[in-house]
């Protein structure tokens, strides 16, 4: 979700107008759009956000008896949420043994365990969109290959369901619990069956002005007991509370045209996880990443590609994937990250909950803590919420 409607279909600074510069591979079946918010509404919680995390929480509220509104300023999976690389990691942003060193062995293994049960929600709740295929991190260097055996030894001193992988991609680790989705089919269907089940779901409603008791839009004031911020790029312009502990980035992606050159069975990530690629059912190659080559580029929130990483993609696609294939879509995404590596799960002023700055996992970990937000909102407990808060070890 976007806290502002923008100009995310549109080219940027340096990118040909032949490219379609906003579309997303993940976008081209067409969709009903959900109505503007045109009125004032009650309801006892407002989500901000429909994307995955938003989603999430509007059913949890649904699934524990709530009235819920939840709006959008562009649409259903309109910005991250459908606009990222179809990856289901389990864990936190950092490898488990760097988790481990970071947060201390009983809390990393409690969040990865978390996740790896996420993960199977998500697939019996929409399975259409949802493939368990497992997941393979690449070593790109003798030194990443180092990495990947002390990840494996962390995770098997765990009891994490990891495997020695060396095959045509490479050498490393296999994950067998990881997965891939097709993230917009995903959002959709989970409105839709939100919408069915009494849910308000407003699209190109931005949120002026969020508040204990209420949230103002341009055309429509939602009153409601509490409200969940469910966001993730750009996530400090509607919260500034968190300003000063997160930091937005650019991802930029391409999607090719179906390909019989390679034939790769489960996602890769792989040079420390700037690079990330799969390859969908039919074929077509999906590719992200570089954004460390230009990091100081990348720390923005125009979503807009740009000619320098697209051209540096290109060559992770035929140099490093092997496949010269024409490219069909090029598209970005910002996401929020945090300074401790911990996502965004907090109560910012009375009646307001937050929730995003998932460091690029927010396909897994937005789900879990949209879902954890929705209970706190309704003054539950929620395991998760202790997990992620610094003062705990």
């Amino acid at each position: 979700m976007s806290a502002l409607p923008s100009g995310g279909a549109s080219s940027g600074p340096g990118v040909p107008d032949e490219w379609s510069a906003g579309v997303a591979v993940w976008s081209e079946k067409p969709w009903d759009a959900l109505p503007a918010l045109e009125r004032d509404i009650a309801a006892d919680v407002c989500v901000v956000g429909l994307g995955g995390s938003g989603l999430a929480a509007v059913h949890q509220l649904r699934e524990l008896g709530a009235s819920v509104v939840g709006i959008d300023a562009l649409g259903v999976a309109g910005a991250a949420a459908g606009r990222n690389g179809g990856f289901l990691i389990a864990g936190l942003s950092e490898f488990h043994h760097d988790a481990v060193a970071r947060f201390g062995r009983a809390r990393a293994a409690a969040l990865y365990r978390l996740t790896i049960d996420e993960i199977q929600r998500m697939a019996a709740e929409t399975p259409a969109a949802v493939r368990l295929t497992g997941s393979l991190r690449i070593a790109a260097s003798d030194e990443e290959e180092r990495d990947c055996r002390a990840q494996l030894a962390a995770m098997v001193a765990d009891g994490l369901p990891v495997e020695w992988y060396e095959g045509s991609e490479g050498r490393g680790l296999l994950v067998p619990t990881d997965g891939v989705l097709q993230p917009v089919t995903r959002c959709r269907t989970l409105a839709r069956a939100a919408a069915a089940d009494g849910a308000f779901l407003f699209e190109r409603t931005p949120a002026v002005d969020v508040s204990a008791g209420a949230v103002t839009t341009p055309s429509g004031r939602v009153r409601c007991g509490a409200v969940v911020v469910a966001v993730d790029g750009g996530l400090a312009r509607i919260v500034p509370e968190v300003a000063t502990r997160v930091r937005t980035a650019r991802l930029q992606m391409l999607a090719t045209a179906p390909t019989a050159a390679v034939r790769l069975t489960r996602p890769v990530y792989t040079r420390w996880g700037y690079d990330y690629w799969q390859q969908l059912p039919d074929g077509r190659l999906v590719l992200g990443g570089q954004r460390d080559v230009v990091e100081g580029e990348e720390w923005t929130e125009d979503a807009a590609p740009t000619d320098r990483v697209q051209r540096l993609l290109d060559g992770v696609l035929a140099e490093r994937i092997g496949a010269r294939v024409e490219v069909t879509h090029r598209w970005g995404a910002t996401v929020t990250f945090s300074d401790t590596g911990l996502p965004v799960l907090e109560e910012v002023r009375p009646g307001v909950l937050a929730v995003g700055a998932y460091s690029g996992t927010g396909n897994v970990m937005g789900a879990l803590c949209g879902r954890a937000a929705a209970r706190i909102a309704l003054g539950l407990e929620t395991p998760i919420s202790g997990l992620l808060r610094l003062d705990t070890t």
